[in-house]
């Protein structure tokens, strides 16, 4: 059943079309990924989509009692509403039930002060109240811009399980490639106005875009053969001019015409970096606090040239606190940060820097370099716009007039053309499009310097970290070796072995004592004698599905019964090993206590 139908939007904003006689159908139990470069109009999209915004062209049509929820990119609130009414408002009726529903997802989101005004929030937190009234929403059709934008990798992670058990459809813009690929079922590319649909998730997608795009530029190659056959008839002597039929004219203008398709711009980067020393930063005994909170205590360490440093941790844990303190923004209480003499820092902010609206965007950047030395050459200041993307006559613009993705674009572009040889980056894949970002994943793998990164994206950190600070209780940093799936296999192992530590020693204060006499009970007995098999089986089947899982192919429903299987499992063999350390220790105890009474 169809619940949507948006057919021959057109629409523009001045001379540049965002939507070309685009059609767009959302099936029942569909979740959407929309996708595309910065400016190319993905909010204003959802936007039709919602019934925020006017189509210049065309019409968006609902089925029969089809309700939609929106979360947009900058949600704005109704002044004095609390947290929990906003988001009750959302869920448009008020019962013990939608309110426990409501604390719970607000909970999970990191929120916490349900009293509180909302308009006393910072701006992260706003966008999480804006998601859980979302959520709260009843409706068919669910359409979210940006959702996992200012959380933390717990929380996204439970936004992505709630979102894969949502029984509506979803449409969505998200950055976040792991979300995609988990979440999606389908996705759209906004190309040039035209929408380009795949029935698939995101890394289905990039193999199904390379064909058509295989399969576009042999067309093209055949259509420039055709067109250099029919303009060596066209120019043949001039007896023959004369009797030259229209119609090959104007089909040599076709051809023409086809042949100049705009093919997509694609940014490209040098790494640039100035000269850097052996002495690079030397961070000793570091401790900062804000009011009454330690955000970090006692931190050590020596920053090496090819450092890729990805920090994680919870929303205000001082994640970006860390980061003002190393490029010397911020004093630490205690500690101290050397800097060698030779670094020359690049400081993506998370909050950027101000950028004045009425300045041209070509201007911004000359106020860093006119030219800048590349592995490719001297490039101006205009060259190296046109590598972000940035066309002539968008260089010319004011930066008032830019998309939000196009200025953290821009910012971008003038921390990298200040050639830093150590970069430290504060979420910079905010509001970035993926084509962006796999491209600045490539810089960073090339990149002669030290990079340090905060930031949520997993797959992000997967590919750029080769080792986690993680914010973890107390104000303690812990170090991980390896990316993101590393830090999260090693955290749960040993979160694990804690767990079966804690357990062990209440089990000895709590049972040890009252016993006199140790000794196992019958079902003891039994259980000991088999419980190294049972855990060597469940081992086997855990080994087993992720085998499965490694070949599952696009079959979306049998990866995730696979993945539910495997938690379920590895649950149960977590309580095997307790109960096994538990088993073992009352075993060493009653092998003791009969060396001891045989004395």
């Amino acid at each position: 059943m169809i619940l949507l139908s948006a057919e021959n939007i057109n629409k523009s904003f001045t001379e540049k079309p965002v939507l070309d006689d685009s059609s767009f159908f959302l099936e029942e139990g569909e979740k959407v990924g929309v996708i595309g470069i910065n400016g190319t109009g993905k909010t204003t999209f959802l936007k039709i989509l919602a019934g925020m915004e006017t189509p210049d062209s065309g019409r968006v049509t609902l089925g029969g009692r089809v309700r939609i929820g929106y979360l947009p990119q900058n949600p704005e609130f109704i002044p004095g509403a609390c947290v929990l009414q906003q988001v009750l408002r959302g869920a448009g009726v008020s019962s013990d039930a939608k309110e426990h529903e409501a604390k719970t997802i607000l909970t999970k989101l990191g929120i916490n002060r349900f009293d509180e005004d909302v308009a006393t929030l910072s701006g992260g937190q706003k966008k999480r109240v804006a998601i859980a009234s979302a959520l709260m929403t009843p409706c068919e059709i669910l359409i979210l811009d940006e959702p996992t934008n200012h959380l933390d990798n717990d929380m996204i992670c439970w936004l992505e399980n709630y979102l894969i058990r949502y029984s509506g459809a979803i449409v969505m813009v998200t950055h976040d490639r792991y979300f995609l690929d988990r979440v999606t079922n389908r996705i759209v590319e906004i190309d040039h106005g035209k929408l380009y649909s795949y029935q698939s998730n995101y890394t289905k997608f990039l193999e199904l875009k390379s064909e058509r795009e295989k399969m576009q530029a042999a067309t093209q190659r055949k259509l420039k053969t055709l067109l250099h056959r029919e303009l060596e008839w066209a120019q043949r002597g001039a007896r023959a001019r004369g009797t030259k039929s229209q119609y090959r004219l104007d089909r040599i203008d076709e051809l023409k015409d086809a042949q100049c398709t705009q093919e997509n711009a694609r940014l490209t980067l040098g790494s640039m970096a100035s000269r850097l020393g052996k002495k690079i930063i030397e961070i000793e005994g570091v401790s900062k606090n804000y009011k009454e909170k330690t955000l970090f205590s006692d931190f050590s360490y020596i920053l090496l040239r090819d450092d890729r440093i990805g920090i994680i941790g919870p929303n205000g844990c001082g994640k970006s606190t860390l980061l003002k303190v190393l490029c010397g923004q911020l004093e630490p209480d205690n500690g101290k940060v050397v800097i060698g003499d030779t670094v020359k820092i690049g400081y993506f902010s998370q909050e950027w820097e101000e950028m004045d609206p009425s300045q041209r965007v070509i201007e911004y950047i000359r106020g860093v370099a006119e030219n800048i030395e590349t592995p490719e050459g001297t490039l101006t200041a205009s060259q190296m716009l046109e590598k972000f993307l940035f066309s002539g006559d968008l260089q010319w613009n004011t930066i008032g007039r830019l998309s939000g993705g196009e200025r953290r674009r821009l910012y971008l572009c003038r921390v990298l053309m200040d050639a830093p040889n150590v970069l430290l980056l504060d979420e910079p894949t905010n509001d970035l499009d993926i084509e962006t970002l796999m491209i600045l994943e490539d810089y960073l793998e090339q990149f002669q310097g030290a990079v340090i990164a905060v930031s949520h994206d997993r797959y992000f950190l997967d590919k750029t970290a080769h080792r986690i600070f993680a914010f973890e209780q107390d104000g303690k940093i812990q170090p991980y070796e390896g990316g993101y799936t590393d830090y999260s296999h090693r955290s749960s192992q040993r979160q694990g072995a804690e767990k079966i530590e804690k357990i062990t020693k209440e089990e000895k204060e709590k049972q040890y004592p009252r016993q006199r006499k140790l000794k196992f009970s019958y079902k003891e007995e039994r259980e000991f004698e088999t419980i190294d098999e049972d855990i060597a089986a469940m081992e086997e089947k855990i080994c087993q599905l992720d085998q499965e899982i490694e070949a599952q192919g696009s079959d979306y429903q049998k990866l995730q019964e696979l993945l539910d299987k495997k938690k379920e499992l590895s649950q149960q063999l977590e309580e095997k090993l307790e109960r096994w350390t538990y088993l073992n220790e009352l075993a060493e105890k009653i092998a003791a206590q009969e060396v001891e009474s045989g004395k």
